[in-house]
């Protein structure tokens, strides 16, 4: 039970952050990845629980890992082409 409790409040830590810092493309992204975790956390607890195998777990963090290159890819070129990372600053026209 207390393992619950710790999921839920690192993902309501990690959505306050996230809609709270939602200039910031870097700080979006960190708050992203620490959702994922505590997904990743709850993921891991429900496998042991039901003693399931890992394997999923492995999927699970190799697409988190494909999703984290992604994000930071298009931080490099914002700050290259814009020279700051700010959300705002991106043209969708």
């Amino acid at each position: 039970m207390l393992n619950i409790i710790v999921f839920i409040f690192m993902y309501f830590c990690g959505l306050v952050v996230f809609s709270s810092k939602r200039k910031h493309l870097l700080l979006m992204l960190l708050s992203m990845e620490f959702i994922i975790l505590s997904l990743y956390v709850l993921l891991f607890i429900f496998l042991s629980m039901y003693s399931f195998e890992y394997y999923f777990s492995m999927m699970f963090l190799v697409f988190c890992v494909c999703e984290s290159v992604l994000g930071l890819s298009i931080l490099v070129s914002l700050i290259r082409t814009h020279g700051n990372d700010y959300f705002f600053s991106l043209n969708m026209c």
